[in-house]
């Protein structure tokens, strides 16, 4: 369990993870030191697994999205390892969640444009063994995306 100050910590990392360790613990009220233990602690537990840029998709040309609900003919040990590797190894391919409901699987896929996603469709998803049939949902407007946990104190 994390306490109050490793709350803190983590949304203000959240927010920018370009501060430095001194304006963090400048924040924090705590010596950088100490700010520099409590990061390193988190990496070590994996609770911080990495930091980087977001990155808005539609000014990196990025201008179509869709939630795709994949459903396996079985649910087999081999069939669902052989899906779930497949979609590792696809970079448009940007979350992918294990459900219950109709579909086995949710998959968030971001590609340039509708040409991009159908060549993904015909050239991959449909041809992992084990799909039995894909519904996809076009994103039509970016609500809310976010990465950010809530650490409220």
């Amino acid at each position: 369990m994390i306490d109050e100050t490793d709350q803190q910590l983590l949304n203000y990392l959240q927010e920018d993870c370009r501060i430095t360790n001194g304006q963090l613990s400048s924040k924090l009220g705590i010596s950088p030191s100490s700010c520099w233990r409590r990061i390193k602690s988190l990496e070590d537990v994996g609770m911080i697994t990495g930091y980087g840029a977001l990155v808005d998709r539609n000014a990196a040309g990025f201008n179509f999205s869709a939630i795709v609900h994949v459903s396996l003919s079985r649910q087999e040990e081999n069939t669902v390892h052989e899906f779930v590797e497949a979609v590792n190894l696809r970079p448009e391919i940007l979350d992918c969640y294990a459900t219950t409901g109709e579909a086995d699987y949710h998959l968030r896929v971001v590609v340039k444009d509708i040409a991009e996603f159908n060549q993904f469709l015909d050239d991959f998803l449909f041809r992992i063994p084990g799909v039995a049939h894909a519904r996809s949902n076009i994103v039509l407007k970016d609500i809310k995306a976010s990465m950010k946990l809530s650490f409220n104190s």
